[in-house]
């Protein structure tokens, strides 16, 4: 066992060795210095069968992953749009794992309750969100979508007279659910697990920059408007950043009785920036919402957000109760009413203090900042020779080259190279390069830098 001295030694050495990787990964190249078959090794091994100093482990620790580890935090980490965690974030997330809290009801944490609270009212009041709507502190876009669909099933399956939390959905009126041609793959993987299946989706014609076309939905919508519908719309298509006109979407959607849930995995922070909040206008309106921390926001994985208009249908899709629980199954829902885990981490504190770091101004200017660093590298790379075939409106670039062998070999060629990482998408038949600017760090020199190496190995690998 650890005495209290060797455990301050411990958690000191933990947040030193952190701190260290963390300063340094502005210069640390990207990809790490060894593959995963030298990490196997590196943690491979019998299983001691006598217990191991927690010092020693934190070494061994050390000394295997460090190497394997990619600078996914740093600021020239352009995949996946991928945030890095804010200083005061990753400090709450380090003192969330010592607290060591259950976020599962107010009785088991109050604090964990009150930050969750709390910065739940925050991210409402930054997005322009009804303050009433509920707030579950979910993993990633899945459990946000899959929250937001699940309360959208109770919600019109209700109103057709049918309880499908008692009852299932044999026998049950069939869904519908529309969705624009370029969704997010979590929504159709929402439909299996919900038990809606990939063939209750009708699928809408996007436009020319991937957003919803809003003339194909209303057709949608005319064409079986006997149906409880569904209808997902996104904010920030995952290769080229466009939004679907919401004001309009939604109104139609409405006009048919559907409920209405937004992907907004990153593209629902446009609403905290002025220079871009009239790219999710009438985003207010819709049933629910799901919205990613990790991303944008820059707070340590795993933080997500599945919001809904009505927080009883919320709590009704998700919510469970059994004697032994105290704390849930109220009327006011809360905390394990919302998410569909229960052994949770206290995610909320990293959140609270994300939000507090940063304020109203700096997270408005965190993603105009990302937005203005993603048009300077677009329009580097194009005076390069490179072909930007999306408007960069949002984070989003998506590359092209002269072909799709010379796309694929210019992105594994960055990869391997360690300047930046960036990923490669194929959208609309052709391979592209997928650039998204995301990080709080991320600088104007980051920016060049990696233009720089994409241009340079675009050239050595023609």
């Amino acid at each position: 066992m650890t005495d209290d001295s060797d455990l301050h030694a411990l958690l000191a050495r933990a947040a030193a060795a952190a701190a260290d990787f963390r300063t340094g990964l502005a210069e640390r190249p990207v990809r790490p210095d060894v593959d995963l078959d030298a990490a196997r090794v590196a943690f491979a091994g019998p299983l001691s069968r006598q217990p191991v100093p927690a010092s020693q482990v934190l070494e061994e620790l050390l000394t295997a992953a460090e190497p394997a580890l990619v600078a996914s935090a740093g600021p020239r980490f352009f995949g996946f749009v991928t945030g890095g965690a804010l200083p005061a974030a990753t400090a709450a997330d380090m003192l969330a794992a010592g607290w060591d809290q259950c976020a599962y009801t107010s009785v088991l944490s109050p604090a964990a309750a009150a930050a969750e609270e709390a910065a739940g009212t925050w991210i409402k009041e930054l997005l322009g969100l009804p303050l009433s709507a509920s707030v579950g502190f979910v993993t990633g876009a899945q459990g946000a979508n899959t929250v937001g669909l699940a309360a959208g099933r109770h919600h019109i399956l209700g109103h057709r007279g049918w309880d499908v939390e008692r009852d299932g959905l044999t026998g049950a009126p069939a869904v519908r659910v529309v969705a624009g041609a370029e969704r997010h793959a979590t929504i159709d993987r929402s439909l299996r697990l919900l038990g809606l299946g990939t063939a209750a989706l009708t699928p809408v014609a996007a436009r020319p920059d991937g957003a919803i076309d809003v003339a194909a939905l209303a057709g949608v919508l005319q064409a079986d408007s006997d149906r409880p519908t569904i209808v997902c719309l996104q904010v920030g298509n995952v290769n080229t950043g466009a939004c679907d006109d919401l004001t309009a979407a939604v109104e139609l959607a409405h006009q048919h009785d559907a409920w209405v849930h937004v992907d907004g995995a990153f593209g629902l922070w446009a609403a905290a920036n002025p220079a871009t909040a009239h790219l999710v206008a009438g985003l207010e309106r819709a049933d629910s919402w799901g919205c990613d921390g990790h991303k944008w926001l820059n707070v340590p994985y795993d933080s997500a957000f599945a919001i809904c208009s009505r927080p009883k249908a919320h709590a009704a899709a998700v919510a469970y109760t059994a004697s032994y629980l105290i704390g849930s199954g109220g009327a006011v829902p809360r905390l394990g009413d919302l998410t569909l885990e229960s052994s949770r981490r206290a995610r909320g504190f990293a959140v609270w203090a994300a939000l507090r770091e940063l304020g109203r101004d700096g997270v408005a200017a965190l993603v105009d900042r990302c937005c203005r660093l993603a048009r300077r590298m677009a329009e580097g790379l194009a005076a390069g020779g490179a072909d930007i075939v999306n408007d960069v409106v949002l984070n989003q670039v998506l590359v092209g080259f002269d072909d799709d062998a010379h796309t694929d070999r210019v992105i594994a060629a960055v990869q391997a190279d360690g300047t930046c990482w960036l990923g490669g998408t194929t959208w609309r038949g052709r391979r592209l390069m997928r650039v998204s600017v995301s990080n709080w760090s991320t600088t104007e020199e980051d920016a060049d830098r990696s233009v720089a190496a994409i241009l340079r190995l675009a050239e050595q690998v023609r």
